[in-house]
């Protein structure tokens, strides 16, 4: 059985291009996560699909980088996927890791997957440090007055009332009160 596999990044994209290439290549279940492929976390329908898939069945994805973003990742699944005996086809990329080619492709495109993301990575910290630099960027805005909540302690209310009738953790009571 070919069990197909599909993810987007987010809510606001469309799966709907993946799971017609899918569609057209025989697969007849279809798994779809909205998450992020930097991490497995998440991704209930990335375990499903893997439970679901017994011996002789193939997971398919239109590209790996659906599949997992680092080749440590790529890796895990490749390897719990083969010692379930289930083969793993990329579509686009004409990846079968039932030849040698195939595992070759699957290794070179697992490291560039994960080179795109460091690089993406790389030049968000860079927009970022520009951004503050040109005053642009200030970071979170400040939701607590520290100093209400130094003052509601000096008057004697103990940390865990404070934390209350602010709307915040007693940690960030605690860290008015040592920070002075």
């Amino acid at each position: 059985m070919k069990i197909g596999y599909a993810r987007v990044s987010s809510t606001g994209q469309n799966e709907t291009a993946q799971v017609d290439i899918l569609t057209r290549h025989g697969v007849e279940e279809v798994f779809i996560d909205k998450a992020s492929g930097t991490t497995r976390e998440g991704r209930t329908k990335l375990a499903e699909a893997i439970r679901f898939a017994r011996k002789g069945d193939a997971i398919v994805v239109t590209r790996l980088d659906r599949l997992a973003r680092s080749v440590p990742d790529l890796h895990a699944i490749s390897q719990e996927l083969q010692a379930k005996g289930v083969d793993l086809i990329a579509t686009e990329q004409n990846i079968d890791t039932t030849t040698p080619t195939g595992r070759l492709m699957f290794n070179m495109l697992g490291a560039i997957a994960e080179f795109e993301t460091d690089l993406r990575k790389e030049r968000q910290l860079e927009g970022i440090a520009k951004a503050k630099e040109e005053g642009r960027y200030k970071g979170r805005p400040v939701t607590v007055d520290g100093d209400k909540i130094r003052a509601a302690l000096a008057d004697g209310r103990k940390p865990v009332e404070v934390a209350k009738s602010f709307g915040v953790a007693r940690s960030t009571v605690y860290r008015f009160a040592t920070n002075k």
